[in-house]
């Protein structure tokens, strides 16, 4: 096969046809572009969606949770066949929400070379005194430079400096919502009464937009040294350990290690946010769909394109098999034909969708429920440039195939004689 001239050819056959070549170019192109900006932006608001949970949530939650005993003292009776024990309006166990021993907890978690890192967290529940109006809240003691370093804690201050909290005493980032409920301005005093009847004043240094807007609208932030001297507790006393794994995905499997090894309760991302994952990947999938329908469609076009071309090139074909072309030629010739579609149509659509996505990536989109985000999310991930290459030639080839086939098999004595 001499593939010079057999090039030469299919470069005539696509030159003669200009016109529908670039129609069928032309559907390659918005195929791949419309696929490629359709993923970029669905998966960008995934992303967006997700780091929404993702950023705020610990990869494993550790706590002591307050429940009844698992074996009562009635458990410890032999059981006989004609007796039934019923135990009624069961109590918790006499204990604390802390956790024991939690500074060689901390140790053992930053020892190892899985975790990223740690976070202690003391939260309780108080009320924020609004005149007579007593408003149900939540205040989270934190460290912040750890809740800074893994969670983004500075980033959701939209308002204030976060480090305030470290350096002023009795100081209070409040969610943006709850601040407007208590029309709270930066710098006020305002009373707090916790679950035990204490009275106590903290210092408005921030507000605090998550996007979450039924979780700003009770939740508060202070130094976790504050929030034990609140409640009148020793400087070890933590409610929860917020641990930030290197790998999510081995979130499940840790926490099942980290509850028989420690002994405390362990709630890994995947669990607790399982419905987020669920509606990532139907987005992703819905995105994938239709771009793969766009780049189907642009093939049909395609192959109906070299149909029409085989029966109106059927002189030029007999002609080339009667001088000594093949049908390995020939169907090498029209695969050629629709391989060039594709790589132009495809490199056009590639350069195509990443403007797009340019374009809507400094779309301005400004939402309360969104402080941190300026402009519409779009997600360049180098793989649906890749995905989107490779599909536009493995369509574009099989849309060139069947043709090819059919024109290999054409015999040029039956075209002549007919003519």
């Amino acid at each position: 096969m001499k593939y010079k001239l057999v090039l030469e050819v299919a470069f005539s056959l696509l030159t003669a046809r200009l016109k529908q070549t670039l129609v069928a170019a032309t559907g390659v192109t918005f195929g791949i572009a419309m696929f490629i900006t359709l993923l970029s932006f669905m998966t960008g608001l995934n992303d967006l969606l997700d780091g929404l949970i993702v950023n705020r949530t610990p990869h494993i939650r550790l706590y002591n949770e307050i429940k009844p005993p698992d074996v009562l003292p009635i458990d410890l009776v032999n059981k006989t066949d004609s007796s039934y024990h019923f135990v009624r309006s069961l109590k918790p166990k006499t204990e604390r929400a802390e956790i024991y021993n939690s500074a060689a907890i901390i140790r053992t978690l930053q020892a190892d070379n899985r975790v990223k890192g740690v976070a202690p967290r003391l939260i309780t529940q108080v009320f924020f005194n609004v005149g007579e109006v007593e408003l149900t809240g939540a205040l989270n003691g934190i460290d912040v430079e750890e809740e800074a370093r893994l969670f983004f804690f500075r980033d959701y201050v939209t308002t204030g400096n976060f480090q305030d909290l470290r350096n002023i005493p009795n100081s209070a980032i409040l969610g943006k919502g709850l601040a407007d409920k208590m029309l709270a301005r930066i710098g006020d005093v305002i009373p707090i009464t916790t679950s035990k009847g204490e009275r106590i004043s903290l210092k408005v240094v921030g507000y605090f937009e998550s996007g979450l807007q039924d979780y700003d609208k009770v939740n508060s932030f202070v130094s976790l040294a504050t929030t034990q001297k609140i409640m009148g507790v020793s400087g070890s006393y933590i409610t929860d350990l917020q641990v930030k794994l290197y790998e999510l995905e081995t979130a499940p499997t840790l926490a099942k290690e980290f509850h028989q090894l420690f002994g405390v309760e362990a709630l890994d991302i995947q669990t607790a946010n399982s419905q987020f994952e669920t509606g990532t990947f139907i987005r992703t999938l819905i995105s994938y769909v239709v771009g793969i329908v766009l780049l189907v469609v642009a093939g049909f076009g395609i192959y109906n394109i070299l149909n029409m071309m085989i029966y109106e090139k059927m002189d030029s074909i007999a002609i080339l098999k009667a001088t000594g072309f093949s049908g390995q030629d020939v169907k090498f010739t029209f695969i050629s034909i629709a391989l060039s579609i594709g790589i132009l149509g495809g490199g056009v659509g590639l350069l195509l969708g990443f403007g797009l996505s340019a374009i809507i990536d400094q779309i301005p989109f400004n939402t309360a429920a969104l402080p941190t985000v300026k402009t519409y999310p779009i997600n360049y991930n180098p793989k649906y440039y890749f995905i989107a290459t490779i599909f536009s030639i493995v369509s574009t080839y099989l849309a060139g195939f069947f043709p090819a086939i059919k024109a290999s098999k054409i015999d040029p004595v039956e075209i002549i004689r007919g003519k």
